[in-house]
């Protein structure tokens, strides 16, 4: 269970990270919010713990960047000040759980693991990127502007890219990596435009760009 820890006291980042790999975490303590935005460009992590009092940027301004940029990853905010505005701006902008200072070292460990564990079987059925979100389950695909549903085929292929946004695939490659060589190149380039009309649809921000034979996942320039 990675998490990053963003807290600018020296001091009680050094304890929690401590206790907190005493309890299984692999913790990246960072101390401000330029840094936490950095080490989230560099690396997966299953939650992330913001203090919202921290220089450069605060921890509401790095939510803000998080999930304007598509990062879904479970936020915990940490504040000293426990008055309800405080709470109401950082859930709204989207934190998943709140915690006021000073707190109980038990709580936040109980807290956390519950965070990645809804994650993480939220995580197994869900997909998202930019504007778009899949269901693997239900094959329901939406964006902000509309809805439909994938055929099984086609959301097991779009599940595939969004995995691998922004790397370019041939339909034989597609074919082997998705279906394990159980369709066709053929059949698979024509998934891959049924896939491409059915985001244009429902006015995705995101496109199927095709290449000389060679298909890339990309968020569509507005």
């Amino acid at each position: 269970m990675k998490v990053l820890y963003a807290e600018d006291e020296r001091q009680l980042s050094v304890a929690v990270t401590e206790i907190l790999k005493m309890e299984g975490f692999t913790v990246t303590p960072v101390y401000d919010g330029e840094e936490a935005l950095q080490a989230l460009e560099q690396d997966y992590y299953d939650a992330v713990v913001l203090d919202i009092m921290m220089p450069k940027k605060d921890g509401i301004e790095v939510l803000e960047n998080m999930r304007k940029s598509g990062n879904h990853i479970p936020v915990m905010m940490l504040t000293a000040k426990a008055t309800v505005d405080d709470r109401i701006t950082g859930l709204s902008t989207g934190a998943d759980d709140y915690l006021a200072k000073p707190f109980a070292m038990k709580e936040l460990v109980v807290r956390l693991q519950s965070l990645i564990r809804r994650n993480n079987d939220y995580r197994h059925s869900v997909v998202k990127y930019a504007n778009i979100e899949l269901d693997s389950k239900t094959c329901e695909l939406k964006s902000d502007k509309g809805s439909l549903r994938l055929n099984n085929p086609e959301a097991e292929l779009l599940t595939y890219l969004i995995h691998h946004v922004g790397e370019s695939f041939s339909a034989e490659v597609i074919n082997e990596e998705v279906w394990g060589g159980k369709e066709s190149p053929a059949k698979a380039e024509l998934y891959l435009y049924y896939l491409k009309n059915k985001l244009r649809q429902i006015h995705a921000n995101v496109n199927v760009c095709i290449e000389e034979d060679i298909f890339t996942l990309k968020e569509r320039q507005l």
